[in-house]
């Protein structure tokens, strides 16, 4: 009866370690994340703010870049 006592504790300790280890992983994957899209948003957006001004002032050199840049000489 005790030695049910001590493996049902054991195991619970167990899973608790276990739920620690997993949500701590979790966690830094979500702050993983959080960095990069603080870095992606400010890049998606001066480049979309250079494509706006790249259509206005030269619209041939914007739809070269919208289809791919097939007209590249490389």
């Amino acid at each position: 009866m005790l030695r049910t006592i001590f493996t049902i504790g054991l195991l619970a300790l167990l899973g608790l370690v276990a739920l620690k280890v997993v949500f701590g992983l979790v966690g830094f994957a979500f702050g993983l994340l959080g960095l990069l899209l603080k870095i992606a948003i400010p890049v998606l957006l001066f480049a979309g703010v250079g494509y706006v001004a790249l259509k206005i002032v030269a619209p041939d050199a914007a739809k070269r870049i919208k289809d791919g840049a097939s007209g590249s000489s490389f």
